[in-house]
């Protein structure tokens, strides 16, 4: 996938994205805003309302580090400052003026301070000021009528659980697999390919690791992400871990393999109150209910269809997906949704309905080609690429070993399930996505490399 994509912002007339009209209205009237779904034309499909912003992060294309911890400190604020004005929008109504105007008020001042902290640091940016106005969006919504779990909630609720996040999944984020016609296509390998894959073992998260920190994202931020994570591999990682304190740390990975990998987790939204009901990452931002446990969780690095690949540096950062593929497009989402079963037939932005007797299956393929230099990026895109479709590396940048993360749930008939995501998100499948920091010892990165330039299967 080309990183064109972030470069510009998808507005079409996707099936779950209809932009809304005009907030002002004329005659001095005044247009109230709720959260609550609605019925559409066709008497089937609902709709409601989110708070779209620009994504000042993705725009960022130089940000020194010295920079770093203010710029980063100061895009996590951006993040929470949506949050708690979608908070305000899905607590019953707002007057969308004063809300989008409070709202602008409060970015303008924090985009400001990114300013000048790339200002001192001499790489002041042109054009972040046009950054700090949002406005409001319709997609697809959540029908009560559609909702299995509606009974639970309401007993939840008397009983002081924690309800159901108002505005999705809405029934069109849903596709049985078996409507689906297979996609899934590979470039044909070349001479000087590399066939061979490194697995690695590092279980379930069956010591229970979770936090709503994103130390690759916001550094240094408690609940940067506004989501909680599901990780394995590296036991401390967290919003404060630093490649010192991650090369220090234990690992669930029996090779010995102290790499951070994470995810957003997903629940069934069966109106239980998890342990996190009352926390933030999870009830506080509207993710709620009971979290599902992977039946399966395989790591697995593969080779390039045309190239040998080189050894990708200790603490090199990747994220693949956009966490906000609903405001920015689909330009950057990169999830595989599927059934097993039918994984030739991958979904980017549907939730799979699989057949009795297949699991749900989410896969993420990361980035494959790296440029050389860099551990990481001002948005923390453009150091890594996605290969082309003939499967070469753009030019300047060199294969390496491409993480596919492959996690499996078994999700019962009729439960319902939504990738947990920042609230104005409203648990879009497009919006998962998979987070990984290298912390493989230099000579187990060689151990990969060559046993997939080799053309050998090493677990």
């Amino acid at each position: 996938m080309s990183q064109k994509g972030h470069k510009r912002r998808l507005r079409t007339s996707h099936k779950v994205l209809v932009m809304m009209s005009a907030l002002a209205l004329g005659g001095g009237g005044v247009l109230f805003v709720s959260q609550g779904a609605f019925a559409g034309q066709d008497g089937r499909a609902s709709a409601t309302s989110t708070i779209d912003c620009p994504d000042v992060g993705d725009k960022l294309n130089n940000v020194p580090q010295q920079a770093r911890g203010e710029v980063d400190k100061n895009l996590a604020q951006l993040d929470t400052q949506v949050a708690d004005a979608y908070a305000k929008l899905s607590s019953g109504g707002a007057r969308a003026d004063a809300l989008l105007g409070g709202l602008k008020q409060q970015r303008s001042k924090t985009i400001s301070a990114i300013g000048d902290a790339l200002g001192k640091a001499g790489a002041r940016q042109q054009g972040l000021e046009g950054l700090s106005g949002c406005q409001m969006q319709k997609a697809a919504g959540a029908d009560p009528k559609d909702d299995p779990a509606a009974a639970a909630q309401g007993a939840a609720a008397k009983n002081g659980g924690a309800q159901q996040a108002k505005g999705g999944p809405a029934r069109s984020d849903f596709v049985a697999i078996g409507q689906v016609k297979p996609n899934v296509n590979k470039p044909a390998a070349r001479g000087g390919a590399s066939k061979g894959s490194f697995s690695v073992s590092c279980g379930r998260n069956e010591n229970g690791h979770f936090n709503p920190d994103n130390v690759i994202v916001a550094p240094g931020v408690s609940n940067g992400a506004h989501h909680m994570h599901d990780y394995v591999g590296n036991l401390t990682t967290d919003a404060f871990s630093t490649n010192n304190s991650l090369a220090a740390s234990g690992t669930t990975c029996t090779n010995g393999d102290q790499s951070t990998y994470y995810w957003p987790v997903l629940r069934v939204q069966d109106g239980r109150a998890e342990r996190d009901a009352k926390a933030p990452g999870g009830g506080k931002d509207l993710n709620v209910g009971t979290i599902l446990k992977p039946k399966q969780v395989t790591i697995d690095f593969k080779g390039s269809p045309v190239s040998k690949v080189e050894a990708m540096p200790r603490f090199m950062r990747i994220i693949t997906g956009d966490a906000k593929a609903l405001t920015n497009g689909n330009g950057n989402a990169n999830a595989s949704w599927s059934c097993t079963g039918f994984e030739n037939r991958q979904l980017k932005d549907k939730y799979p309905v699989c057949p009795k007797g297949s699991d749900v299956v989410r896969t993420f393929n990361f980035q494959s080609c790296w440029d050389g230099k860099n551990i990481d990026s001002a948005n923390h895109r453009t150091h890594v690429d996605f290969a082309k479709k003939d499967g070469t590396c753009k030019p300047g940048f060199k294969a390496i070993p491409q993480l596919v993360q492959r996690i499996v749930y078994s999700v019962q008939p009729g439960q319902r399930i939504a990738v947990d995501s920042f609230p104005e998100q409203l648990h879009k499948p497009a919006t998962d996505h998979g987070d990984f920091i290298n912390v493989m010892s230099d000579g187990l990165m060689q151990r990969a490399v060559r046993c997939i330039n080799d053309g050998r299967s090493c677990r």
